[in-house]
Formats: structure tokens, C-alpha cells, sequence
């Protein structure tokens, strides 16, 4: 990317003067007048209503800099432009944790406009966005796109009607096609990330040609020679009407099933004028909310919500809130705090999102409830490095749900990111539970992700983090590199039975289907007693398996002298206790021990549990075999345990009906842009209050 300032107003300026020279007029450009801000002269065109702007230099040139951590925002133009282009480049100083930056256009106000997104999360991800009356919907996403601080990308955004698209360097990468805002100015928005732009320029659609002024109508006709007919181009016939895809049938496969669907509707579709209605700005209108004995049913969280203890107001610091255990090492939640939220006897409640929001430094516990539903949300920032167990991860407790004692509860389309312990458990003898179209995914080891915060501060100073400096010593030499790789998986999934033997554990009853998991060393799921339906899910573990191979035995060895836990646990789905777990149609890549049937003491039956797998896709170093575990030679066939006939628990076939998919492109499918996770689907709230879209 160019980043010659003189070179470019002197091209400006040339090609000015020839148009002036060979046309005799300069023709005006309908987006706004002017065509490209380089902040040379300041920022005068631009009206900040939020946020630390101001030019600054940044390796000889002048650029406009966003330096605060709030949300940050910046608009210029006229409020009428309606088909136009703005660009600009665009270079992200510090991301801030997850966090978004904006190319923005339509531009109204704070909250009502499109706009081009570079999204630091999950590997990086390009979005189209638009906020409308305050909420946010992701229009078009691109996944896995790698985003790094100090570096320019130039960001493109171009609404031509209902159409809109977004080009990075040149290249075109995401489209969409929405209605809601036909006019208004560019904008520039930051979500917490520290950012410059420079040269922004606005321009027609079309543009660099120019653009035609509107005919006069005071204008002789011409008295020139009509043009023959017989020497015109016909138009080109544009064929049929591009037809709407089937969105009754496309959504079914949305449809809520599994062992949930008995039952379960959560608040219902009401109205969001009902009084048992809330939309969630603040923590302090969650605590509201969710007060015991509420009537609220449905519950929109229209915003992030960072519910750490320490961020929490004082008014809301009282239930359903309560201080968790205090974090130990890392640098940010030993400021933030981290918050329980006790959902406790709720009968019919809906928490959804419709722009995929994100609730950050809080765990989440419902408890004696029933007919509940999650949807769309993600959850993030519950991670410390654990030096109080010496790696074990037993001492904070912080799961982002926990499920207990409540029955008929659905998880969809959420997002999990790394966490301390567990990422959704169920226990105490819960019914009826499904999680369903959701991702799980461990850290991005970006340069200012969760874990690579962490490890930097361990860095600093190691001499009060011994297992860390120990891990860094030559008796193991391991580079800060190498354990910011080993940190960045995730140590557990779901745990479905908290206690050895409980009597209550036979009841439990979860189905897993269309979920994602990416860089989850372990429990997918471990179950204790009960039943558990997995289908069409993908362990990904590839590599976090490559990385494991890194690891020497004698590294291992050395940090096992010391009593210390630091590794890769490589299990896919586990079932003990005589719990019931049947996998179907899914994918496992790079699991070592893809199916376990005891994880206590192999020579004693009672620990050991019934599992099976059909269908299922599976590959090791090279290796790649598809069928089922009872196969000859099967790699499926469940370890260390003598096998235990496979039944299920009280059931004679499972008491729903579903559609197992095809293997083969399931990992594609979860991870499009309407597959599994928060912020997939553009759907608005009522779409999401829905159950079933047959």
C-alpha cells in the first residue's frame, strides 16, 4: 500500500487540471464534494461525538488517530448521500481484547448506519454490519481472515441500493443486500480498539469515471443526425428473475430438536412492547431482569456486557450478581473481577441476542429452572493461568454455563471461547437439555489476545509465578512462543455429571448436535450415568495434535518431576459410569483417543460406560477412516475398558425425531458464514423467539 502523500495530491491535482483543460468544467461528485481526507490539513471535516480523536503523525505522515478505549466516533459528509464509496486505510494500534473497527457509510448517527468490520476474534473475521434503532445485525462474514496490530489494510465500503459490499486491499470479500438505511453521511467507528485511518475517500459508485451532470432541462435538443437503429446494440436480455432461496427450508435445519424439544418454547414470541419484554443496555437492567421472582420472559441483550464484579455499578451488585472467586494471575480479570449470575427458579425465559453480543468475566448458573433458551450470544474473557493447582485448573470454578437441577434447556448459536474450567456443563441431574449450532474455540494467539495478555505478564515477572519460570528455565525450555501455543487450547468441553455415582445422575439427558469445537484438548462430552445424542458435530483438534508433538519427553518428564500439570490432553467423547453415549455422522480430526469408555480404573466395570460411533469421520497423522466403532479394526472402538454392549438408559430409541447430515461437508457447513457460533445468522427478534421454521 502506498503511502506517498505528496505523490498522490500531486496526481490529484494532474488530473484536476486536465480535466478542467479538456472538458472546461469539473464535474461535481455527488458523495460529497470532496474526494480523499490525508489529514495533512487537520481534521476539520470531521465531527467527533465519541471517543479521543485527534491527527497525529505516524512515521512522517498525518493520520487521524482514535486513542481512546471507549467507543469511538467520527463522521463527515452530508446526511443525503445515499450511492457512494468511502475507503480508507485503516491500521489497528491495539485491538483491545475482541473488538471491532469500523468503516462505516449511511451514517445517521450512533446508531443507525452500515459498515465494513474488522473483527479480532476467532481467528480474525471480516464483517458487513449495520445498526439500526441501536441494535446490531451481522450482515455477510468471512471467518478466519488473520488481522494484526500495526498494520494497514485498506477498507472499503460501497452501498449501491440495497446492495452493499466490502473490498480489504483490493480484493472483494464480503456482499450483502439490505433495505433498512438508504442515505446518509461516512463514519468512522472504533468498539474499544485503539486505531488510525488516513486517506479517506468518498466517491461515486463507479468512480474514478466521472460523474455525469444531470441534463438541463432549458437545453436545445440535439440537432445532430438521430442514430440508425439497425446499428445499436440490443440490449442484453438479463434472462428470469433471480429467485428468493427457500428460507422455510433452509431454516428447518434450525429447528429446535434433540432432547429438548418436548416442551421447551422459552418466554414465546411476544411482543416487544409486552412488559414481560426487557432489552439489556447495562448490567444494572440485567440484574433487573433476572431478579428472583421476575416476570420477565424475554430477555434481548442489545449491547457487549463486560459483568466482571468490579465493573458491576453498586446498585447492581446484589442478586442475582455475586462476587466469584477472585482472580490470581491474570492482569485483566484481577481488575475487572469476575461475577456469578444465578438464574434461579425461572419457568419460561429467552436470553437472545440479535447482533451475536458478546458478555464477557461472568459465569452463568441455572438453577431449579426449566423451559429456558440461550441464543445467540457469546462468552468470553473467563481465563487465568493457574499456578494455585499447579496447571490442574481446580481451584476458580468459572464454567461460562452451568446447567443443575432445571430441565428442558436449549444453547443455540453461541459462541464459547477459552475459559478456566468447563464451557457449558450440565449436572444434578438436568433434563432435557440441547446445545446445538454453537462453536467452541480456544484462544487466537494474536499479539494482544487473552492468552498471549496473560503469558506477557507472566513474562514480566517470573519469579512470582514459579511453575511459569520453571516452564521457562532450561531444565524444560520452552520458549514464551511455545506455551502462548500449548495455552491457547481449550482444557475441557462439557462435563454431564459433576459427581462420582450421584443417584441424580441417571436422569441426565443431553443432546449435542451442529457444534463446532476447535482446539478442545478434552470431554466432548465426559458423561457420568444418563444419556447423551451427539450428531453432526466436528472435533477439531489438528493442531492442537501437531503442537503436542513438540513436546519432548523429556520436557514432559521434567515438568511431571515437579508436580506440574502442562500439556495436551488429546479425548474426544467420553462416556463412565454406565452413562449411554451415542455419536453419529460427525468428524474428529487429530484426537488421539477419539472415543473412552473409563477415565478411572479399567479393571472395574462400574466406572465403565456404553459408547458408540456411526458414521463417523476420522483422521490421525495421514490416516483417515469413515464407518463405525464395532467395525473390524475400527480406530472408533472406544479405550482402555472392556466394552459394554451399547443401550440407552431407560429408553427403548430416543424420544424425538432429527435428520443426521452427510459427514463429509459437515466441517464446511459449521464454519460458512451460516453455520455454527454468535453473530452468524442476520435474523431479527422474532426470528430468534421462533422454536421451529417449518
Amino acid at each position: 500500500m502506498s503511502r506517498n502523500k505528496r505523490f498522490t495530491k500531486m496526481m490529484i491535482l494532474a488530473i484536476s487540471i486536465s480535466l478542467v483543460l479538456s472538458l472546461g468544467l469539473i464535474h461535481p461528485v455527488q458523495a460529497g464534494g470532496w474526494t480523499q481526507d490525508s489529514f495533512e490539513n487537520g481534521d476539520a471535516q470531521w465531527t467527533s461525538t465519541s471517543g479521543s480523536w485527534s491527527v497525529v503523525q505516524d512515521q512522517g505522515n498525518a493520520v487521524y488517530y482514535q486513542s481512546g478505549k471507549s467507543e469511538g466516533r467520527s463522521s463527515a459528509g452530508d446526511a443525503e448521500w445515499s450511492n457512494y464509496v468511502i475507503a480508507a486505510d485503516v491500521k489497528v494500534v491495539d485491538f483491545n481484547g475482541s473488538t471491532r473497527t469500523y468503516v462505516a457509510g449511511r451514517y445517521a448517527d450512533a446508531n443507525n448506519y452500515y459498515a465494513a468490520s474488522l473483527y479480532n476474534s476467532s481467528g480474525g473475521k471480516l464483517e458487513i454490519r449495520k445498526k439500526v434503532n441501536g441494535s446490531t445485525t451481522t450482515l455477510a462474514t468471512k471467518s478466519d481472515y488473520k488481522l494484526a496490530v500495526d498494520t494497514w489494510y485498506n477498507v472499503k465500503l460501497e452501498m449501491n441500493g440495497s446492495s452493499i459490499n466490502m473490498y480489504v486491499n483490493g480484493v472483494l470479500e464480503l456482499s450483502a443486500t439490505d433495505t433498512d438505511m438508504t442515505k446518509g453521511s461516512a463514519g468512522l467507528v472504533t468498539l474499544k480498539s485503539l486505531v488510525m485511518y488516513d486517506n479517506v475517500n468518498i466517491s461515486n459508485i463507479g468512480d474514478p469515471t466521472p460523474v455525469t451532470p444531470p441534463t438541463d432541462p432549458t437545453t436545445e435538443p440535439s440537432t445532430g443526425t438521430p442514430s440508425d437503429p439497425s446499428t445499436e446494440t440490443p440490449p442484453t436480455d438479463p434472462g428470469p428473475e433471480p429467485t428468493e432461496p427457500d428460507q422455510t427450508t433452509e431454516w428447518a435445519a434450525y429447528n429446535l430438536t434433540g432432547f429438548a424439544a418436548a416442551n421447551t418454547t422459552g418466554g414465546g414470541i411476544i411482543s416487544d412492547t409486552d412488559s414481560r419484554y426487557m432489552r439489556i443496555y447495562t448490567a444494572s437492567d440485567l440484574a433487573l431482569a433476572l431478579k428472583k421472582g421476575s416476570k420477565t420472559k424475554v430477555i434481548e441483550i442489545m449491547n457487549d456486557l463486560d459483568l466482571g464484579w468490579n465493573e458491576l455499578p453498586a446498585a447492581a451488585q446484589a442478586a442475582p450478581f455475586s462476587a466469584h472467586n477472585n482472580a490470581l494471575t491474570h492482569p485483566v480479570l484481577m481488575k475487572t473481577g469476575v461475577s456469578r449470575v444465578s438464574i434461579d427458579n425461572f419457568d419460561g425465559l429467552t436470553i437472545f441476542s440479535a447482533n451475536g453480543a458478546t458478555i464477557k468475566h461472568a459465569a452463568f448458573t441455572f438453577k431449579r429452572s426449566n423451559n429456558v433458551i440461550i441464543r445467540n450470544l457469546a462468552f468470553d474473557e473467563l481465563w487465568e493461568w493457574d499456578e494455585a493447582t499447579k496447571g490442574n485448573y481446580d481451584k476458580n470454578d468459572w464454567d461460562y454455563i452451568t446447567v443443575e437441577n432445571s430441565s428442558n434447556v436449549w444453547i443455540d448459536h453461541a459462541t464459547f471461547h477459552k475459559a478456566y474450567d468447563g464451557l457449558v456443563d450440565v449436572k444434578k441431574g438436568s433434563t432435557g437439555v440441547t446445545i446445538s449450532w454453537s462453536s467452541f474455540v480456544g484462544d487466537d494467539q494474536g499479539p494482544n489476545s487473552w492468552v498471549t495478555q496473560q503469558i506477557n505478564a507472566l513474562e514480566a515477572n517470573k519469579s512470582a509465578y514459579p511453575m511459569y519460570a520453571y516452564l521457562r528455565s532450561n531444565a524444560v525450555g520452552m520458549s514464551k512462543e511455545q506455551i502462548i501455543a500449548v495455552a491457547a487450547s481449550q482444557k475441557k468441553g462439557h462435563l454431564i455429571g459433576a459427581t462420582e455415582f450421584a443417584s441424580d445422575n441417571a436422569d441426565l439427558e443431553v443432546t449435542l448436535h451442529h457444534n463446532y469445537y476447535k482446539d478442545i484438548q478434552d470431554r466432548m462430552p465426559r458423561l457420568r450415568g444418563g444419556n447423551v445424542h451427539a450428531y453432526n458435530i466436528v472435533m477439531d483438534n489438528a493442531a492442537t495434535w501437531e503442537l503436542k508433538k513438540n513436546i519432548t519427553s523429556s520436557m514432559s518428564k521434567a515438568i511431571s518431576a515437579k508436580g506440574y500439570h502442562f500439556g495436551i490432553t488429546s479425548n474426544g467423547a467420553i462416556s463412565t459410569e454406565s452413562g449411554a453415549v451415542l455419536l453419529e455422522n460427525s468428524v474428529i480430526l487429530g484426537v488421539q483417543y477419539p472415543l473412552r469408555n473409563n477415565q478411572a480404573d479399567e479393571s472395574k466395570s462400574n466406572y465403565t460406560g456404553k459408547i458408540a460411533a456411526i458414521d463417523t469421520i476420522y483422521s490421525l497423522d495421514g490416516s483417515s477412516f469413515r464407518g463405525n466403532s464395532d467395525d473390524a479394526k475400527s480406530p472408533l472402538s472406544p479405550v482402555p475398558a472392556s466394552l459394554k454392549p451399547f443401550s440407552w438408559n431407560g429408553l427403548t430409541a430416543l424420544p424425538y425425531s432429527y435428520t443426521a447430515e452427510d459427514p463429509a461437508g459437515l466441517q464446511a457447513r459449521l464454519i460458512s458464514t451460516s453455520g455454527a457460533g454468535a453473530g452468524q445468522l442476520s435474523w431479527a427478534p422474532a426470528q430468534w423467539l421462533a422454536t421451529s421454521y417449518n
